[in-house]
């Protein structure tokens, strides 16, 4: 999980919203500021298309590398070329429509949707109560990837229908979020087979700031 906000990205100037929900994967690169790791990089940078093509093409460099009598027919056979983008693309990284109802019950489905959302609302309160908003909204926007045989890529913000905005969260209030949202039996992984069976993968929970609860307000003047 990436919470996407202005202290967390090398290229902030993305945040920009023109309308809620602000969605990232397929329009802009995302540059996590911080260490990621090899494997964390890895698995960024294979959501850039041009990258997924050239490495779907990669058996038909290869072979044209290693058997230059095959080079020039394979070159001119873009139709081989457009199919195994497709099949790789379509059928390896994707779940075709035909197969997405096998990957989870309905009932279970819901369930995990109910507990994200439950979660996702316990962490707004907390961030609303720390700023003791007494008006507006919040919205806790969670996106995903659409690639299925990768570990789960997702991206969460917080973002406000004031302006409308993206955000600018603390430390404190991304702590809140990585300690809430994402709880057992709910995890990245299990959100992202829910996501693949029903083609959603954009997860928008909105909250009132009018709903904070005395409560929870006394509890942020006191942490």
């Amino acid at each position: 999980m990436l919470i996407l906000t202005h202290n967390t990205l090398r290229n902030p100037a993305i945040l920009k919203v023109r309308q809620l929900p602000r969605k990232f994967f397929g329009r802009v690169a995302v540059w996590p500021r911080g260490q990621m790791g090899f494997s964390g990089f890895l698995r960024l940078i294979i959501e850039f298309q041009a990258i997924r093509y050239t490495l779907s093409l990669l058996p038909l460099i290869l072979i044209g590398m290693n058997w230059n009598a095959l080079a020039l027919p394979m070159a001119q056979a873009p139709i081989l070329m457009i199919a195994m983008i497709w099949w790789v693309e379509m059928r390896f990284l994707r779940v075709p429509q035909s197969r997405r109802h096998r990957l989870i019950e309905g009932a279970e489905a819901e369930r995990g949707l109910d507990l994200l959302r439950v979660q996702a609302r316990a962490a707004l309160t907390k961030i609303a109560a720390a700023r003791d908003m007494k008006q507006g909204s919040l919205h806790l926007v969670v996106e995903q990837s659409e690639l299925w045989r990768l570990p789960p890529l997702t991206y969460v913000t917080v973002q406000s229908d004031d302006g409308p905005e993206v955000v600018k969260l603390s430390a404190q209030e991304r702590e809140m979020i990585e300690q809430t949202l994402f709880q057992p039996p709910l995890t990245e992984k299990k959100l992202q087979r829910i996501n693949q069976a029903t083609g959603v993968f954009l997860r928008d929970i909105t909250f009132d700031a009018r709903g904070v609860s005395a409560h929870a307000r006394l509890a942020a003047a006191l942490a």
